[in-house]
């Protein structure tokens, strides 16, 4: 009985010691996220780089097998358009002076197939948070993951009035599209390779 017992014990500690050893911290490396839009004059692209971010992630023989966690946050006013005006009209949009930053958290994520993901998260925009489902494209890169994705929103799930500019004469429309590419890098590779 007792070496019955051992053997489950060792078992359980194995496998235990396995599914720790697959989970790993990324960190975001690189990162472009656009919000793209129109208006009765033109279409308008807003873009940033900027984003900071982590995720936890269940990676088994260099392929992903689950995303536990995933945190990114975008300062409000990286995200920049070809027109300081513009720019402007945004960020009062946005409220950047109470607002300062974008956030997403992960609250779910299933695998549809190595490539494919369906991850549902929380946006938080303009002080207001909103749940959304994502189809996410999963690339793996040499021991890094690419995530691309798009979600298509409006100005009024946050709260927020489609902007103005010009007295009026430029409104922009009321929806949105928010697209990103983001790169996550192994964080203890990264580690090593740094004190190395």
């Amino acid at each position: 009985m007792k070496t019955t017992k051992s053997i489950l014990l060792t078992i359980i500690l194995i496998t235990l010691s396995i599914q720790t050893n697959a989970q790993r911290n990324y960190t975001l490396a690189k990162s472009t996220f656009e919000v793209a839009g129109t208006s009765n004059v033109h279409d308008w692209v807003m873009k940033s780089s900027e984003g900071n971010g982590t995720a936890n992630l269940t990676v088994i023989d260099s392929k992903l097998s689950d995303i536990n966690t995933l945190t990114i946050t975008l300062p409000a006013e990286s995200i920049k358009s070809s027109k300081t005006s513009m720019d402007d009209v945004a960020y009062e949009t946005l409220d950047t002076k109470a607002h300062k930053n974008i956030k997403y958290v992960l609250k779910a994520a299933n695998k549809v197939n190595e490539t494919t993901w369906n991850l549902t998260g929380t946006y938080t925009i303009a002080g207001i948070s909103k749940d959304y489902k994502t189809q996410v494209n999963v690339t793996a890169n040499n021991g890094n993951f690419i995530l691309k994705g798009s979600n298509q929103i409006t100005f009024a799930d946050f709260g927020m009035s489609p902007p103005t500019a010009a007295l009026g004469v430029v409104r922009a429309g009321k929806e949105l599209a928010l697209i990103f590419n983001i790169t996550l890098n192994d964080f203890n590779m990264k580690e090593s390779l740094t004190q190395n």
